[in-house]
């Protein structure tokens, strides 16, 4: 991911994939779509590789962040232009069984009704949903719930994925806390073979308000993908909390998304294809990170680091005044978007180096964060852009004045020759 990608679009992510996975990244693509989530981190909208997906984005402290993070592996954002579905009524005809030959299509009402029937017992209001009847987008079911304790809006979105596939790793994968902050993720092995990741975090990553969204994704062996969220409020946005936390516990939601009913759903979508699977780049995840800490000044400590993505890395570190927040992108064969980032006024060297500079406020909501920019790309179009902040995050408040890295050491570590060896 690129460190300009690290904003909500995300504000997502996403979800992460987020939301997202997701999840942060639909967080703010809009209000429009916000009842289609959990379809969108479900079925991935729109997939592709994650370069295609850098290139589109790759512009100077953007806000399109952390789409990825933990979200699946795609920018999940309602591009298809569709509008919401409207509510939908569930006394309609009944719901396919296992007994018919050819299962589905399931209509918007059969996929209110199978979540109405696996919810424990309550008072059901505002359903909206969409079948499997349209190839475009996945079917999906959103309620709002009443157990007697407060209103709780809970959505569940199905598709498929390739099974074994990056994407399929990266959808149960808990997302890095340096970015979506949580109160807890766990991701489990059931019976079966599915593979369950349950997520207790909040509606916005700066936890502007006290909005939580819980979410689970599973991945069955066979690729069935089924994404289920709540919130301990009557919608996502603009709607007061009515409860200190979701309606279901972590187990009720985990047992939500493992139910038979949506793998049986899932079973009338068709499968990805190959070309439609996002798949990582090739590389040693490490090296960058090892390369990134070996380039670092003297006297800084490192105190926490990203983990093992082949193009972007961070670190966390500390010159003895309080922790600072540095992330890095390398980036090959990016001359295709060099217009779009770097203007006039950048800097030419004689190999042909392309730098331009940038400091300004963080964009991620941190009061008081800086952002500290350096942006290079050689004359083959690989291109190197770190950044560097005032805080131990982009989510969180400034704690020192200036970032532990000043604009001529970013410089360097961004123009070092080291980068030219990850291949």
């Amino acid at each position: 991911m690129p460190v300009d990608q690290h904003s909500d679009p995300s504000g997502n992510l996403p979800g992460n994939p987020f939301e997202d996975r997701l999840s942060a990244a639909l967080h703010e693509a809009g209000g429009t779509f916000d009842t289609d989530r959990a379809a969108l981190a479900a079925g991935g909208a729109v997939r592709g590789r994650r370069r295609q997906l850098l290139r589109r984005t790759a512009v100077l402290g953007g806000a399109a962040g952390i789409a990825l993070v933990g979200v699946g592996g795609a920018l999940l954002v309602p591009w298809g232009g569709k509008p919401a579905p409207q509510p939908t009524s569930v006394a309609a005809k009944p719901r396919p069984t296992k007994a018919t030959a050819t299962p589905g299509p399931f209509s918007g009402d059969d996929m209110i009704r199978t979540l109405e029937t696996l919810l424990p017992e309550g008072k059901f209001t505002k359903q909206q949903a969409r079948g499997t009847d349209d190839s475009q987008l996945p079917p999906y079911a959103t309620v709002v719930y009443d157990d007697g304790k407060g209103a709780s809006a809970i959505s569940v979105g199905v598709s498929r994925i390739q099974p074994g596939s990056d994407e399929a790793r990266q959808t149960t994968q808990c997302p890095d806390k340096v970015f979506i902050p949580s109160d807890g993720c766990a991701t489990t092995r059931l019976a079966d073979g599915s593979v369950v990741m349950v997520h207790r975090g909040y509606e916005y990553p700066d936890k502007r308000v006290d909005t939580k969204l819980w979410r689970a994704e599973l991945i069955t062996p066979t690729g069935q993908h089924v994404s289920v969220q709540e919130w301990n409020a009557a919608a996502e946005k603009d709607a007061p909390v009515t409860r200190p936390e979701p309606a279901l516990s972590v187990d009720q939601l985990k047992q939500l998304a493992a139910a038979k009913e949506w793998r049986e759903i899932a079973d009338t979508l068709p499968k990805p294809k190959e070309s439609d699977v996002p798949t990582a780049p090739a590389g040693d995840g490490k090296a960058l990170v090892r390369t990134f800490t070996s380039l670092l000044p003297k006297g800084l400590k490192v105190v926490d680091h990203s983990g093992e993505d082949t193009e972007y890395g961070y670190l966390v570190v500390d010159d003895g005044k309080g922790p600072s927040f540095v992330q890095i992108n390398v980036q090959p064969d990016m001359s295709d978007v060099a217009g779009d980032l770097f203007g006039a006024d950048s800097e030419t060297l004689a190999d042909g180096t392309r730098i331009a500079t940038h400091q300004g406020p963080g964009e991620k909501g941190g009061s008081g964060v800086v952002m500290w920019t350096v942006d290079t790309m050689r004359a083959d179009g690989r291109r190197v852009v770190i950044s560097a902040f005032n805080a131990a995050s982009q989510i969180t408040d400034a704690n020192r004045s200036t970032p532990a890295l000043t604009m001529k050491q970013l410089r360097e570590i961004a123009l070092s020759p080291q980068w030219l060896k990850l291949g």
